[in-house]
């Protein structure tokens, strides 16, 4: 046998070492990996396992990052080599901070704006791209506005388009935020920009004119030819930049505007977006005409050809423009719907969505309009996107029959659940309309609504439902009991102060009115023992409420409050105090500052409480010997017109959420006219027209300029026994011009009978906020009647464009602006007042001072004709019998009450001549033979 050499002995077991050692860190590596199955199998199986977070919890890499951290990471900045991917984290951790809301300081600012700019010489786009945005958004200061300019106006010149156009969007939002006078000094590179041959520029240069616009109008408008040019530009985002920035320079001058639009309407754009945008346009400018029967037709036959564009965007737009017109006609709505009856059927998400959202808003204006569509809206009950299928069901709810009522509830009911409380709110104004609409199922529709109420959910939500009820309450009689059951109950477990105050104000004011007041004193007393200190102090004004109205209750109310004498909170004992003195002093008579218990809580203040408060002070401050009294108390008119914008502001709020019209309904007139009539009896309480005594009509608005002028004038007239108060509306549409001392100047030279009693002046009137001014004329003889000369008169201060007011110093310059003549006629001394039985009253106040008159009219309808008459004599309407078998006349009776307490009846009886002339017999009786005369004479 052949023994191995030592190599071959070391070669061995060299290779047994290797072998072991292989064999062992494979072992190890098969441990790791199966330690590492086992963690991610782990992992997994935790992840499964575990409970759903809160959807709203979202992780975020920037999370607990310090301002003052990256600002020491800013430093890298200075750094001779640029480390792009670094600086390109810091940037955006920047961004991250300053959208937060984390607010830098001036010296911060500044250093982190200079670091940034030093960046601009990387050439990695993707840096470059996150300088521009940080430089937009530290908004540096006028001092450094320049060496932005400097900067960038590099980068608009540079041979890369994406640069130009970055550096173009920044320069000009910067300008805009900071020093708008720098514009002139780059206004020849934007209108380089604006007609480039590159879209991203071009488009880029256009928006920056567009923020440009709001702050140098002036440079801006220089630009019209180019971009004129650029509105007929093949690129999409160029056309619809081009027209919105148009506009913008245009929309001062409407008659310009509407030139455009004409001209736009007759080409169509290649752009979807920019064909949306003129839509638009176009429907502003039927909007502000006068009357659908002088509308645009063209501009409505461009908004119906928009419904066959071959983009489902375009088609949408043009729907919703057709069906927000003011005044639209059923048939004119029936293109709009029939292609909102196609989206429903639209496998996309959103057109189902969009479709169904406009159709539920015209359901409440023109339900049967929607009618046809409901089928396809049932189809959409159980969509599996659950907005869709709310607003399906909510505008059947609306458009639905009476028989349909119970099947809905029921759907309804099965969802209510799943959807969220803003969906909620929308179902909660449909069944509110619905009840309105079938007052017939109260019952069910408030059963419902008690159930829900119930139920889990946020202020918003149970706000809605409380309102709910309350408006059934008010509209439907019926439903007061069962509406005021379900409230009581609802306020035993209620979590929300302002329901609970609600609804036991709603208690105190319609409970007494009850078959059975009693029940509900549990209720509110409860409130007494249980709640907080606000809704306890609620509580005691409703049990006041009720000793006041019910004698048999009052000393039981009185027991009850004496319990409330005691109690932690000042506002609660001080309430109980008052009132336990006030029910015991009722059968006394004793009142207070000249009202009556009754008066006090049962009737509202006759002027506002503001006021009230202020000659209180006034009294208290200066004692007088004689008691205060309500009616000796005045108004300013600074606090009228601050009155008057508190209402159109809750009354804009209200269109925009719980509004009549958000309910189906169209708003009350009635409503809007009490709130008017309640503005002009304040007038008599000014300190100036406390001598005019009671006021016994007021007239229409009468505009005394056309509306879109330089000073827009409305005049209203207020006729009181002695004295004609003229109340003017004055706007302001300029503006660069502050106005002062504005005031109206009349020329009563041409009419007899008047002298001008006094003037209150509207002391400031800036662009676009209404003020009032007034005159008062005393009547020396007679009813006069005729035109009147006016003339505006007001001192004008130039106002800076970037400040928005006028300069300190600038004392103005006086000047004025004629008006059109205020016409004074025998329907402002008519106080519109309708009889009962006009037959009776005719035959009662015999024919001893009859006048009959006949005319000739140049209309050509009755129906013209007879408005037209009513106006001129300014009398309420009590009969209107049209000739059925005869549509060629027309009768109608009219009663009114003139200046003086004399009653005034009246017959109009037409018949149509010609196809422009209406013959009319006038027949007037009243109490005084001049009075009729007068009257009569009014039409001639």
């Amino acid at each position: 046998y052949k023994l191995p050499n030592k190599s071959s002995k070391r070669r061995s077991a060299g290779s047994r070492v290797c072998r072991a050692h292989m064999s062992t860190s494979a072992s190890d590596m098969a441990n790791q990996g199966a330690q590492w199955l086992q963690g991610v199998k782990e992992a997994a199986m935790s992840m499964t396992s575990r409970e759903k977070k809160d959807e709203d919890e979202v992780y975020s890499p920037f999370q607990n990052l310090q301002k003052s951290q990256v600002l020491q990471e800013c430093r890298c900045f200075n750094d001779r080599e640029i480390n792009a991917r670094r600086c390109i984290q810091i940037l955006t951790k920047i961004l991250w901070l300053l959208n937060q809301g984390e607010k830098l300081s001036q010296l911060e600012t500044t250093e982190v704006f200079f670091g940034v700019t030093k960046l601009l010489q990387a050439k990695d786009q993707q840096l470059r791209r996150l300088i521009y945005l940080v430089m937009k958004e530290l908004k540096p200061s006028p001092e450094e506005v320049i060496i932005v300019c400097a900067t960038l106006t590099k980068d608009m010149n540079s041979k890369m388009d994406l640069y130009r156009a970055n550096a173009i969007r920044v320069l000009g939002a910067i300008i805009a935020a900071t020093d708008p006078t720098m514009l002139a000094q780059i206004e020849r590179h934007l209108k380089q920009a604006l007609v480039d041959k590159n879209c991203f520029v071009a488009a880029s240069a256009l928006t920056a004119g567009i923020h440009l616009m709001h702050v140098n109008g002036e440079v801006v408008r220089r630009w019209v030819n180019e971009v004129q040019t650029m509105l007929h530009s093949d690129n999409a985002s160029v056309q619809y930049h081009a027209l919105a920035l148009l506009h913008q320079i245009k929309r001062q001058d409407r008659l310009a505007v509407s030139k455009i639009v004409a001209s736009l309407t007759r080409t169509p754009l290649k752009s979807p977006l920019a064909q949306c945008l003129l839509i638009r346009f176009a429907k502003k400018v039927i909007e502000e005409e006068a009357n659908a029967e002088s509308r645009d037709r063209a501009l409505f036959d461009f908004l119906e050809a928009s419904l066959r564009h071959k983009s489902d965007m375009v088609i949408y737009e043009a729907a919703t423009a057709i069906c927000s017109l003011p005044n639209v006609t059923q048939r004119e709505l029936s293109p709009s719907v029939t292609v909102l009856q196609l989206f429903l059927c639209s496998p996309k998400p959103c057109c189902r969505f969009s479709a169904v959202r406009t159709l539920n808003k015209v359901a409440m204006a023109h339900p049967l309009a929607v009618t046809p569509c409901n089928m396809d809206m049932e189809g959409l009950i159980n969509d599996s996107n659950r907005s869709i299928a709310t607003l399906a069901i909510t505008t059947l709810l609306k458009t639905g029959s009476e028989s349909g009522v119970e099947r809905l509830m029921k759907q309804i009911t099965s969802f209510m659940s799943e959807i969220a409380d803003d969906f909620k709110i929308v179902v909660v104004d449909a069944i509110r309309a619905m009840c309105l609409k079938f007052p017939q199922k109260h019952r069910l529709l408030m059963t419902f609504l008690s159930n829900v109420l119930r139920e889990e959910g946020g202020f918003a939500y149970k706000k809605a439902i409380v309102d709910t009820l309350l408006t059934i309450i008010a509209r439907v009689g019926e439903a007061k009991e069962a509406g005021l059951a379900h409230l009581c109950e609802f306020i035993e477990d209620c979590e929300f102060t302002l329901l609970s105050t609600q609804i036991l104000y709603l208690l105190g004011i319609e409970g007494p009115n009850t078959q059975d007041p009693s029940k509900y004193i549990r209720f509110i007393y409860n409130r007494v023992v249980l709640e907080n200190a606000t809704v306890r102090a609620s509580a005691v004004s409703a049990l006041a409420k009720f000793g006041i109205a019910i004698a048999e209750l009052r000393p039981s109310v009185i027991v009850l409050l004496q319990r409330c004498l005691l109690d932690n909170d000042d506002e609660v004992r001080d309430r109980a105090i008052f009132f336990v003195a006030m029910l015991k002093g009722v059968e006394s008579g004793t009142g207070i500052a000249g009202l009556s218990p009754k008066q006090l809580l049962q009737e509202p203040l006759p002027l506002p409480l503001e006021a009230v408060e202020k000659s209180c002070r006034t009294y208290l401050s200066a004692p007088e010997e004689r008691p205060l009294s309500v009616n000796e108390m005045t108004v300013d008119a600074e606090l009228l017109q601050k009155e008057r914008k508190a209402a159109a502001a809750a009354k804009a709020a209200a269109q925009d959420g719980n509004s009549a019209a958000a309910m189906g309904m169209p708003a009350a007139p009635a409503v809007t006219e009490r709130a008017a009539e309640q503005e002009a009896d304040m007038l008599s309480r000014m300190p100036q027209f406390v001598h005019l005594g009671s006021r016994f009509t007021s007239s229409k608005r009468a505009a005394l300029s056309e509306a879109g002028t330089e000073y827009e004038v409305v005049c209203v007239k207020h006729v009181f026994t002695s004295h004609v108060l003229l109340q003017f509306h004055l706007t302001n549409t300029l503006e660069d011009q502050y106005l002062e001392k504005v005031s109206v100047k009349l020329d009563l030279a041409a009419l007899s009978g008047l002298e001008v009693d006094c003037d209150v002046a509207c002391e400031a009137l800036p662009y676009g906020t209404p003020g009032t001014s007034y005159t008062c004329l005393r009547r020396t003889e007679g009813v006069p009647v005729g035109s009147i000369p006016c003339t505006l008169k007001f001192i004008v201060k130039d106002v800076d464009p970037a400040k928005g007011e006028p300069e300190e110093g600038d004392t103005g310059y006086d000047d004025e602006y004629n008006l059109e003549e205020l016409e004074l006629a025998a329907a402002d001394f008519m106080r519109r007042v309708p009889v009962v039985d006009f037959r009776t009253g005719w035959e009662t106040i015999g024919g001893s001072c009859e006048v009959i008159e006949t005319f000739s009219l140049s209309y050509s309808s009755l129906k013209q004709a007879m408005d037209a008459v009513i106006d001129f004599l300014g009398m309420a309407i009590c009969d209107a019998s049209p000739n059925a078998a005869d549509s060629s006349r027309a009768t109608t009776t009219l009663s009114g009450v003139f200046l003086g307490g004399i009653q005034v009846f009246a017959i109009v009886n037409l018949r149509v001549d010609s196809p422009t002339h209406v013959g009319m017999r006038l027949s007037i009786r009243s109490s005084d033979i001049q009075v009729s005369q007068f009257v009569a004479s009014s039409v001639a």
